[in-house]
Formats: structure tokens, C-alpha cells, sequence
């Protein structure tokens, strides 16, 4: 055994213990520590490391009964218990029944039960046939709620010596009578002690003792004048002060590979998120947002989407079970949007010919798709205008590398007399390019039942190949005449999570809400 390696690993708890004790003596965790004047925790700590070295080695273990004064207990110590309050007060006031009684001294009834209960066992009350609390002990016999002589007597006193006391340190069963340890049973619970004036707690103690290498290492530590005093850290004030030059220091292993450094920082997916953002308001956007639990009428129905539309089956959106529909949908919105499916409306179109059912689109649905936020921007956007939001949206969908049923969508629109196809082009562009850093990017005409003409963007990615990002178009007279707007409307939804993809250099969309830790950490945005 390289005893000097041993001792020059030694933390100076260690060296203090190894020092102060003799080669038979038990040791433990609270001996230690009252016997060091340690901190709480540092004599677990120390006798830890030494068992590990083998230095010291376990002899016995010892459980232990205690009783802590709970919350409850504090308080019969200071304002009195329950016995001695109720006692005291039908002393002074006759006539009242308990829960009148409990009500005066703000009791809980059952508290207020119990503590009647011990008082009728005791003899000192009753209750007559009006269900009246009646004192069985003449005034002069009680002072300051409790009897001054008796059996009855004594039981208070036990209660009241019991509490007082119990102060920081709790109560040990070898300290106790046999008279309190009676008294104890009846006002302590070893679980769910808030209703009981003492908390029962085991503890277990082990005790340890050195191993055959102590006296080694206790000479060799005598011989190198380490003491278990030495200096772990050079602080500022012993510079100002020049004080280090008369201590002794700790040896250091300059070699020990330093602990690792886990800098706090966004996640990756959230600052790519927060990045567009603020690209968007740098272009003049504002910011829209909404709930995540939508009616039918703006997730589809004000979007001139039919209600036998294939895309509204089960499979594609989630129902709300309770409740299950909304009471009211806004006017004159419902009215003009029933009208534009039904014969067109006010919108110049010949709708979509069936009768609209009011009822239907009162039925609440996660928000299925972006757009039920640029629907509902509508009647209250400006013009010009430009609004965009990033959505949380949920789709009934098959999970893998491209599609998940939880995902989100940037979504916007651009409200004015001059605003065209070439315009929503532009947008998509940068989107393409500049947002999700895409190489190659191509248009291929789309179909959806709120836009005409319609465009699907696509890009190209280094191992998903071509992949679609999203939608968009130019809104239809049936959606913005029906909401109010007189303009041309260009609108978009994009797979934000997709261009993430491409901008976070990943191939699964899976990999955004990796739980794998080390991987996230590893990610960089920008």
C-alpha cells in the first residue's frame, strides 16, 4: 500500500477525523460532526470518502426513535392545546355547544371533536341533552385551562412538559418516561403529521471504525506536518492582506482533467424560431397569435373550405371531447360566410351550392393548419397591411423525416391595391433562401379552396431530396369579401419546422424534439 499516494489525496476532513480519533474509536455521523464542530453534512460526507478508500470500515448500525414538534405542536406550545383552550373557555362561558365553541377559539371542528373526546375520557366534560358542553370540575379547581390536581392533572402537565421541552432538537425515546412515551402515542404520527402535535421519525445510525492501514497513514500524516487545516483556495483578501504568506496550502494534482463547463444557452430550434421573428418585423410584419383550440368556422369554414371537404374527415384533425362545441360564432362574419358557401353571397361567386349548417360549424378542433389566424386577422387588418405569426398547429398524420401530427407553421399575409403573385414570389424566395438557407428552390402550382392561383414552394435538401415547405396564394373574393376586405390578399403557410431542417443541417424533423441531450447541445443556429 503506497501510504504516501494515500495521504496526499486526503481532503482535510478526512485528515482532521484520521487525527482526532484513535484506532478504536466508534465513529458516526453526528459523533464527528459534534466532535469537529463541522458543518451539517460535512461528517457524511467525510466518513463517505474514508469508507471508500478503506479506511475506515462499518461496525454496526443503530435505529433510533425521535419525536420533532411539528408545525401544529409550535403552536399548542405557544397559544396552548386544544384541552386546555376549550377547558378554559367553558370555565369563563357556559351554554354553547362545540362546533359554537370551536367557531369562538377558530378550531377545526374535528380538532376541536378530538380534544372534547380526551376532555370527557379525562371526566372534566360532558354535554348535556341540548348537545351543551358542561364542566364536571368547579372553577377553583382549573388554572390556565388546565386541573390543578388529580389524574387528569398530571396528564396535562405531561403534555405541557412534552412541548416545552421539545425545542431545535427533537426528542429521544431514551430521554422519555414511560409515563410520556403513553402521552406521546396519543399526540404524534410517524406519517401525515400535520394534524398531530409531534412527528415520529426512525432514524438509523452507523457506526464505523478504522481499518488496519490507520496508524500508517495517522504517523505519516503526523510526519508531514499535514495538520487537515490547510488552505484550499487563495482568495482575493488574502492577496490584499499578504495572510497567505503564513499558511499551508492543500496539494494540488495539476494533471486531474478539469470538470466539464455546460455553458447555458438557447436550444438551437427555439433561436431559429426567435430569428425569424425578428426577420419578419425587420420587414415591416406584425406579429398575430391565437388559441390552439379552434371552431370549424375559422379553421375551415371562413376559409371557403367546404364542410364536405375530404381534408375535414376524422383523420385529419383532432376533435374536442368537452366541451365539444363553442356557444356563439361573431356576427355578421357567421352570416356572410354561410351566404358565400351556400349561392356566393355578396362575393360575386356562386358559392359551393349546399345548405351551410350552422350547428357544424360551431365544433371545436385543434387548430388544424396556420391560416385560421390570417382568416380571423382579416376583418380587423389594416390596408396596407402585412401580419404574420408562428403557430403551433396539429394534424391526425403518419410521424417520419417530413411530417408530424404536432408541428408548426409561419403563416402570414399581405393586404393591398398593389400586392400580386409577384409579390408573394418575393416572399417565398427569402423564405427559401435566406431563412432556411436552401441552394435551390423551384414553384409548382397547387390547389387549396381559399386561394386562386395557388403555388407550393419546394427545395431541395442534401439528403431528403425535394420536399415541399408550404403552401400559399392569393386569397378569394369568397374569403376576404365575406371578412370585410376589399383588396387583394396574399397569404402563405410554410412548414417552419421544415426549413429548420435545412438551416440546422438536419435530415428528420424527430431530431428538433430529440431528447438526447448531447446532440442538442451540439446544435448551432445561424
Amino acid at each position: 500500500m503506497d501510504i504516501q499516494n494515500i495521504i496526499k489525496n486526503l481532503h482535510p476532513l478526512e485528515v482532521k477525523i484520521i487525527l482526532h480519533y484513535g484506532k478504536h474509536d466508534e465513529l458516526s455521523v453526528e459523533t464527528v460532526e459534534a466532535g469537529l464542530k463541522l458543518k451539517h453534512g460535512n461528517g457524511n460526507q467525510a466518513l463517505s470518502w474514508l469508507a471508500a478508500k478503506g479506511i475506515i470500515t462499518e461496525k454496526r448500525r443503530e435505529s433510533k426513535t425521535y419525536y420533532e414538534l411539528t408545525e401544529l405542536g409550535q403552536a399548542w406550545k405557544e397559544k396552548g392545546t386544544p384541552e386546555e383552550r376549550i377547558l378554559e373557555f367553558v370555565r369563563i362561558k357556559t351554554g354553547l355547544t362545540l362546533p359554537e365553541i370551536a367557531a369562538e377559539l377558530k378550531i377545526e371542528n374535528k380538532e376541536a371533536g378530538s380534544a372534547f373526546g380526551m376532555l370527557s375520557k379525562l371526566g372534566l366534560l360532558g354535554m348535556n341533552e341540548a348537545k351543551q358542553v358542561i364542566i364536571n370540575l368547579p372553577p377553583e379547581q382549573l388554572k390556565n385551562g388546565r386541573p390543578i390536581s388529580g389524574p387528569a392533572a398530571e396528564h396535562f402537565a405531561l403534555v405541557r412538559a412534552l412541548l416545552n421541552k421539545a425545542g431545535k432538537a427533537p426528542l429521544t425515546e431514551d430521554e422519555l418516561s414511560e409515563a410520556e412515551k403513553q402521552v406521546l402515542l396519543g399526540i404524534s404520527k410517524k406519517r401525515g403529521a400535520a394534524d398531530a402535535a409531534f412527528r415520529i421519525v426512525e432514524r438509523e445510525t452507523v457506526f464505523f471504525t478504522f481499518s488496519g492501514a490507520y496508524t500508517e497513514i495517522a504517523e505519516a500524516l503526523k510526519e508531514s506536518g499535514i495538520s487537515g487545516d490547510e488552505i484550499g483556495i487563495l482568495t482575493a483578501e488574502m492577496l490584499e492582506t499578504g495572510s497567505w504568506k503564513n499558511k499551508k496550502f492543500r496539494r494540488y494534482n495539476v494533471q486531474v482533467p478539469p470538470s466539464r463547463l455546460l455553458i447555458g444557452r438557447s436550444n438551437a430550434y427555439a433561436q431559429f424560431l426567435e430569428q425569424t421573428k425578428d426577420k419578419l418585423v425587420s420587414l415591416g410584419f406584425e406579429e398575430f397569435d391565437g388559441p390552439l383550440v379552434e371552431t370549424e368556422f375559422w379553421n375551415s369554414d371562413a376559409l371557403f373550405m367546404p364542410q364536405f371537404h375530404s381534408a375535414r374527415d376524422i383523420h385529419d384533425v383532432y376533435h374536442i371531447a368537452e366541451p365539444s362545441s363553442a356557444k356563439t360564432i361573431d356576427e355578421p362574419w357567421l352570416s356572410a360566410v354561410a351566404a358565400a358557401h351556400e349561392n356566393g353571397g355578396n362575393t360575386g361567386s356562386r358559392g359551393w351550392g349546399y345548405a351551410f349548417d350552422r350547428e357544424f360549424t360551431k365544433r371545436l378542433i385543434l387548430r388544424s393548419q396556420g391560416t385560421v389566424m390570417s382568416a380571423k386577422t382579416l376583418p380587423y387588418a389594416k390596408v396596407p397591411g402585412k401580419y404574420f405569426g408562428i403557430l403551433r398547429c396539429f394534424r391526425y398524420d403518419k410521424v417520419d423525416a417530413t411530417h408530424l401530427s404536432d408541428f408548426y407553421q409561419t403563416e402570414g399575409i399581405m393586404l393591398g391595391e398593389d400586392v400580386n403573385l409577384r409579390t408573394l414570389l418575393g416572399m417565398l424566395e427569402m423564405f427559401a433562401i435566406e431563412v432556411a438557407g436552401a441552394k435551390e428552390v423551384k414553384y409548382v402550382p397547387g390547389y387549396f379552396p381559399f386561394t386562386e392561383p395557388s403555388v407550393e414552394v419546394h427545395i431541395k435538401h442534401p439528403v431528403l431530396g425535394w420536399f415541399e415547405l408550404g403552401g400559399s396564394g392569393i386569397f378569394r373574393p369568397e374569403v376576404t369579401a365575406s371578412l370585410g376586405v376589399k383588396v387583394p390578399v396574399a397569404a402563405w403557410g410554410i412548414g417552419i419546422d421544415r426549413m429548420a431542417l435545412m438551416a440546422l443541417g438536419l435530415s428528420d424533423l424527430r431530431e428538433l424534439f430529440s431528447y438526447d441531450i448531447e446532440s442538442v447541445r451540439l446544435r448551432r443556429c445561424g
